[in-house]
């Protein structure tokens, strides 16, 4: 059961809505199902001969009451409550106990109190009502509505429990504010698929993704096509900031803009500020990237693995800020991943992002602590720029997102076990994304490495199953990712590698029982330890020759291809260790 609490200036505006028809003719049946006093409050929806007019007039009389300067300027609550997919329909008497209950716990109007605000329920549909209340009481004095969302979302939990309804996650007051209904009716007049409030905060963070610097974050706001404007302290210190749409006014044609804690609790310049100074030492002073070396797309996101993997180490331990600082560098990172990625596989991770962006905030706070190589590794990412999608550019995202996927499932063990449903929920999703992201990104360079491992002579392949029988007690042969592990244990031993020694450390690096497969997981792993190509070439047609040398010697692997990038040797390949 889900409250939305909203503020607004025009009682008679909404009422003409819920008795309405709806924007898609979806309102059916509107009536009162209950309200603050049922005698005084006519119901246009099954009296003929009451009006809106006079259901606003009942509604609105003590605030019209109050001299014009002390009425206030957004007098109207509006709270609709609506079931879970799924759950029963409650009938009119049991929506009227929601009401009350709800109004109850908010503030709106105490039980037993004759002098409370007034307010109605009006139910237009099977699976939700809406509360309007003045936010004025009879005795002229405003209501004591102080963290009325909270205590609307606690209710609800209780009233799920005994109604026998799905238990939905409670709130923390870490969410970003959601869109006012007004908002959301204006994007739909306007044909956008999302509110400005939305497009803005994400593009406020993409922005923000692996910045180095505040002067970095207003011009990539700029370079985004955004309004920004700055205010600025007689001293010449920027004090805050807001943005706007281009294109999005008022009806007075001024720009509506909106501050950064308007879009999301850690988008105000001084939580930016916090993010951007994050594991910095005091006297080390802030620099100029502007000569920074860009890397190809791929060889950025292989760079970005280490991090994402210590990440899942640091979130394994007991450190909670730290914890909670990695997954905002996550969160860049995924912003990144995002924004540079190749159309086959960037709508599932716009959707991981987007999902993951709840993850990155609950109350453990992370002012001082250290994620510049999670932070790092995304600027790295956007620097590079978009990725094809195919060849290096393919494999390498396959690679990373394997990692990925890992890394949101740790978050969403983490933070479970501190009773952050929200944000559990929500790595959760995003984990979901990023598994078909991987998926898609992964097709062509594992089925090339399977045709690869298919092709190794019997004795060949014979002698790698001990390798992996020694390295893993569960037998993972029947895994479709079998040949290509094979395959990529013998490129490695082709480059100089000991096998079992590489195989050992890729299976000792993190726990493997939260992939989806085994093989796909230390595939990705010992191509990068062992700085392998994150694709192989096709493979050639066996010439005569070659079926007669492997006939005669069984035990020959076949020719190495030539790699499709040359990479610099990882010194460091199990990345940094705390």
């Amino acid at each position: 059961m889900v409250p939305d609490i909203s503020t607004g200036s025009r009682t008679y505006g909404l009422l003409n809505y819920l008795y309405g028809p709806g924007r898609r003719e979806e309102h059916t049946d509107p009536h009162l199902v209950a309200a603050w006093m049922p005698e005084l409050a006519p119901d246009p929806g099954r009296d003929p001969s009451a009006t809106l007019k006079q259901l606003t007039d009942r509604l609105d009389l003590p605030v019209l009451a109050l001299p014009k300067d002390r009425r206030p300027a957004r007098h109207v609550w509006h709270c609709p409550v609506r079931t879970a997919p799924g759950d029963r329909h409650l009938t009119d008497a049991e929506w009227a106990e929601v009401a009350r209950r709800i109004v109850h716990a908010t503030g709106i109007a105490e039980y037993g109190d004759d002098k409370a605000c007034r307010w109605i329920a009006v139910r237009h549909a099977d699976d939700h009502i809406h509360l309007v209340a003045t936010l004025v009481r009879e005795d002229g004095r405003r209501p004591r509505r102080h963290e009325d969302g909270i205590r609307a979302q606690a209710e609800c939990r209780k009233i799920e429990k005994e109604f026998g309804l799905q238990i939905l996650n409670g709130g923390d007051s870490t969410a970003a504010q959601r869109p006012t209904s007004a908002e959301r009716s204006k994007a739909e007049r306007t044909g956008r698929t999302e509110t400005p409030r939305e497009t803005l905060r994400e593009s406020v963070r993409h922005a923000l993704a692996g910045a180095a610097s505040e002067e970095e974050f207003f011009h990539c706001l700029a370079e985004a096509g955004l309004r920004v404007e700055q205010r600025i302290a007689p001293s010449g210190d920027t004090l805050g900031y807001k943005v706007a749409l281009p294109g999005d006014r008022n009806r007075d044609g001024e720009p509506i803009w909106f501050s950064g804690s308007k879009l999301a609790p850690d988008l105000s310049l001084p939580r930016i500020r916090q993010r951007l100074d994050a594991g910095r030492p005091d006297d080390e002073p802030v620099t100029d990237h502007g000569d920074e070396r860009v890397l190809p797309p791929a060889r950025a996101r292989r760079q970005a693995v280490p991090a994402a993997e210590r990440a899942v180490s640091i979130l394994h331990e007991d450190d909670d800020e730290d914890s909670a600082a990695q997954l905002v560098g996550v969160g860049e990172l995924l912003d990144a991943i995002a924004q540079t990625a190749p159309a086959s596989t960037r709508k599932e991770l716009v959707e991981a992002a987007r999902a993951f962006e709840r993850a990155t905030r609950s109350h453990v706070r992370a002012e001082r602590a250290d994620n510049r190589a999670v932070r790092a590794a995304a600027r790295g990412i956007i620097r590079a720029g978009n990725a094809l999608g195919k060849g290096e550019d393919g494999g390498a995202t396959a690679m990373v997102l394997s990692t990925m996927v890992l890394v949101t499932i740790a978050a969403a063990r983490w933070h479970s076990a501190r009773g952050h449903a929200q944000q559990a929920a929500a790595a959760q999703r995003a984990a979901q994304h990023l598994r078909s992201a991987y998926r898609s990104a992964a097709a062509a360079p594992m089925n090339t490495m399977r045709e690869h491992g298919r092709r190794l002579p019997e004795p060949v392949r014979e002698r790698y199953v001990g390798t992996l029988e020694t390295a893993l007690p569960d037998a993972i042969r029947h895994e479709p990712g079998w040949d290509a592990l094979a395959a990529t244990l013998a490129q490695a031993e082709r480059a100089g590698h000991d096998p079992d020694a590489l195989l050992q450390q890729a299976v000792e690096w993190r726990e493997l029982e939260t992939a989806d497969s085994v093989t796909d997981v230390l595939v990705w792993r010992l191509r990068r330890i062992a700085n392998l190509p994150a694709t192989m070439a096709p493979p050639r047609a066996r010439t005569a020759t070659r079926a007669a040398q492997l006939r005669s010697h069984p035990s020959l692997p076949p020719a190495p291809e030539a790699p499709a990038v040359t990479h610099r040797a990882d010194p460091h390949p199990r990345g940094p260790r705390r």
